[in-house]
């Protein structure tokens, strides 16, 4: 199966939080692909990631690494020079980095534990930054081409499958990501109608965004980053026009917003 539905030519893809977890494994997958000609991958330590620089060196002239802080404007323009330097037109965003918890931020149990400064790092990076590289990439998005835009969302981002509360700042970051993206998803059926947007829920991934929280995951729902990438880019496959502006979890079914 093809990588993109009605694609007629090896695909270029660019994939964020690419130094390791998800990202990492669907940049392997995609330069094992034939159907893909070549992949950039972002993340702030892209040129220093020994993972990534042991896969370039497997795929001479195929993967470039750039580093940029994707919640940075200097950051997000440095990745558009990049690309646009070397290819005139992108086919895959895939947009694999966020972030749950860090120092200084864990997912709240309670409203007393909510923090303006969480917030605010939250939704930097898992709202703020992927729209805005959309909008500084839109150039390499051509209107007549077959294209996906993909972004890893959360389960706990879909309000009406909230139960069990909790993870105010992640759930609400993730939440208004869907908005943004849904939202973009209405206007390019206008003007690239050929584009897909899709929200993606990963099940839950042995990475370290999940290693504090893996103990409590019932068994066999722990899933390995490469069968995640191997699930999320069959989804992509999968996916044509109709499918645009929707949510849905590694296994195709879809989740309500």
């Amino acid at each position: 199966m093809s990588l993109i539905l009605d694609l007629l030519h090896p695909a270029t893809a660019l994939v964020t939080g690419a130094s390791s977890g998800i990202g990492l494994a669907v940049c392997r997958q995609l330069l094992a692909r034939d159907d893909v000609a070549e992949v950039f991958a972002v993340s702030r330590s892209a040129t220093s990631a020994a993972a990534l620089s042991t896969l370039a060196a497997e795929h001479p002239g195929r993967l470039h690494c750039i580093a940029a802080d994707l919640t940075e404007t200097s950051g997000r323009q440095h990745i558009a020079d990049e690309i646009a330097a070397r290819t005139s037109s992108l086919q895959l965003l895939f947009n694999a980095a966020g972030l749950l918890h860090d120092q200084g931020l864990q997912p709240e149990k309670s409203l007393q534990q909510l923090q303006l400064s969480a917030l605010q790092r939250s939704f930097e990076l898992n709202t703020f930054a992927p729209i805005l590289l959309v909008q500084g990439l839109l150039p390499l998005l051509a209107a007549g081409q077959p294209a996906v835009i993909a972004n890893l969302s959360a389960r706990v981002g879909s309000i009406s499958d909230n139960l069990l509360g909790g993870w105010y700042t992640y759930r609400a970051a993730k939440a208004a990501q869907n908005q943004l993206f849904r939202t973009l998803a209405v206007e390019m059926k206008r003007t690239h109608p050929r584009t897909v947007c899709l929200q993606l829920h990963p099940g839950t991934v042995d990475t370290p965004l999940s290693s504090p929280f893996k103990a409590r995951v019932p068994a066999g729902k722990l899933f390995s980053p490469e069968y995640a990438a191997e699930q999320l880019l069959a989804v992509i496959a999968g996916a044509g026009p109709a499918h645009s502006g929707r949510f849905f979890a590694y296994d195709g079914s879809e989740i309500p917003w």
